[in-house]
């Protein structure tokens, strides 16, 4: 066993976080970074590699290294934003900015043309998920299409996690978690890279090596100690995706466990025994060596909430409160939380949201109320998708604050929500995964204890359950609507550039 603190560092879309972990798990010291993410075009979104995630990274590392005390860290471990595609050349030098996951829209084209090519149901059965926006095969056709010169130039490609693993310890890894996201690249009944489907979309691309989040992929090199100020040959474990450390965070490992992360995407997983592909949602491998997963993630939910503050131009303690006071079912307001498509389920990038039932009598706790019960109807059609009740559902994330947005969510899926002690997110779940890698032995169940237990109120559940009904038939309802909309507002940004 390796003595001395953790560090977890998670590179998020908004900001990047990280702590300073005890072997028990008693957080020593927490930092944050805001960034921001580049839209240069409707439907893209991107980070650049240098000036936000390694930056960031190394601003939090210094931070949190001045709380140890001249103690050594005995391990790091990493996660972020994904899947993402950051194309590089055989240095492991990026060569464009990170195209970021499900929220980057731009492969539309590349997605029907790689389904028709490959066969949807082939490429659900081989790799557990149908290919989305959240797929990096289609991104990486994208790129090579329309920007060749960039292709011509990469040799291999990286995610948030991996690049800084890669420019602490020189190892090019990838955990399989993160590359069974990566379809059709990745075999999930074999656990290794589909090589002939990987050279179909990623010609002349060297694969990474494969590990688990919880394996050392190397050391801190004596130049990377020097600039960042960890220790050299301090372990490196491989890294993951950020709400898959989220998840390991709040003891979600067991077969029926399902974390629900309130941010500014909503983001669901449920841990499975075996593979189990669900149309419409991401099968996956999980963080510990043979776990698998199910997944579903919502385009906006948080970022709703975020929208209307800027709009009311307040804050957000007392728009809570004031949606806290108005009854279930706002007032007669239903919204569609789809404002930037919309991912699991409904698999639709064109997908928009929709507030009906609108009356001048409507104000500004309405609104915001309607917003958190429309991603809480999201929430139910997801679970309902994962096909019926979890063993037990585990709440984290920002969201979780102030109780009125989980509240919702419990009434309308009938379910109980489990608080853990800490709700911080994947930088605690990292700390627990560089436990694991340095022989601490932690219980990966009792890392986070349950501080609460939100339970439904069957008034407002019976309530909830008349307007989820009519959710279900919005969309339906409204999907060719929103598509010509949707195509409107990019005629109109696209001559606006």
């Amino acid at each position: 066993m390796q003595p001395g603190p953790l560090l977890g560092v998670d590179i998020g879309t908004s900001s990047a976080k990280g702590v300073l972990v005890g072997a028990d798990g008693t957080v020593l010291a927490r930092a944050s970074r805001p960034h921001t993410t580049s839209r240069p075009r409707p439907g893209w979104f991107e980070h650049d590699a240098e000036t936000v995630w390694w930056a960031g990274f190394t601003a939090l590392v210094r931070e949190l290294l001045t709380a140890a005390d001249g103690t050594p860290p005995a391990g790091l471990a990493v996660s972020g934003i994904g899947p993402v595609l950051l194309p590089a050349d055989d240095a492991g030098r990026p060569v464009r900015p990170a195209i970021l996951y499900g929220v980057d829209t731009r492969a539309s084209a590349e997605i029907t043309e790689l389904t028709a090519e490959l066969g949807a149901e082939s490429i659900v059965e081989r790799c557990g998920s149908a290919l989305s926006s959240q797929a990096v095969g289609p991104k990486w056709r994208w790129l090579y299409r329309h920007e060749p010169e960039v292709a011509a130039r990469a040799r291999r490609f990286l995610m948030a996690s991996s690049y800084l693993v890669q420019r602490l310890t020189g190892a090019y890894v990838l955990d399989h978690h993160s590359a069974s996201q990566c379809d059709p690249m990745y075999d999930l009944r074999t656990g290794d890279w589909a090589a002939d489907w990987a050279a179909l979309v990623a010609p002349g691309i060297e694969l990474p090596r494969l590990a688990w989040p919880s394996e050392v992929a190397g050391t801190v090199t004596a130049a990377d100690a020097a600039e960042t100020g960890l220790p050299a040959g301090m372990p490196v474990t491989c890294g993951t995706v950020d709400a898959w450390a989220e998840a390991a965070s709040a003891g979600v490992v067991a077969p029926g466990d399902t974390m629900i992360m309130y941010g500014t995407t909503m983001f669901l997983i449920q841990q499975t025994a075996t593979p189990r592909p669900v149309p419409g949602l991401w099968a996956t491998r999980g963080v510990l060596p043979g776990s698998y997963s199910l997944a579903a993630g919502m385009a906006t939910s948080g970022a709703i909430t975020d929208w209307l503050r800027d709009l009311f131009d307040g804050d957000f303690a007392p728009l809570v409160a004031a949606a806290g006071e108005v009854p279930a079912g706002s007032r007669g307001l239903l919204m569609l939380p789809y404002f930037a498509g919309e991912r699991t389920p409904v698999p639709d990038p064109e997908a928009r949201g929709v507030l009906a039932g609108l009356t001048t009598g409507h104000g500004q706790a309405e609104l915001y109320r309607a917003a958190l019960e429309g991603t809480a109807y999201g929430v139910r059609h997801n679970l309902e998708a994962m096909g019926g009740p979890a063993r037990r559902l585990v709440a984290v994330g920002g969201g979780t604050q102030g109780r009125v947005w989980t509240g919702i969510v419990s009434d309308v899926t009938r379910e109980d929500q489990h608080v853990p002690t800490e709700t911080i997110g994947a930088a605690f779940g990292d700390a627990l995964l560089a436990a694991v890698a340095v022989g601490q032995d932690p219980d990966v169940e009792a890392w986070n204890p349950v501080a609460e237990v939100i339970r439904p109120d069957p008034a407002r559940a019976d309530t909830y359950d008349e307007f989820y009904t009519r959710y279900r038939a919005l969309y339906p309802a409204t999907a060719e609507i929103a598509h010509f909309l949707a195509h409107q507002h990019n005629l109109a940004a696209g001559a606006g550039e």
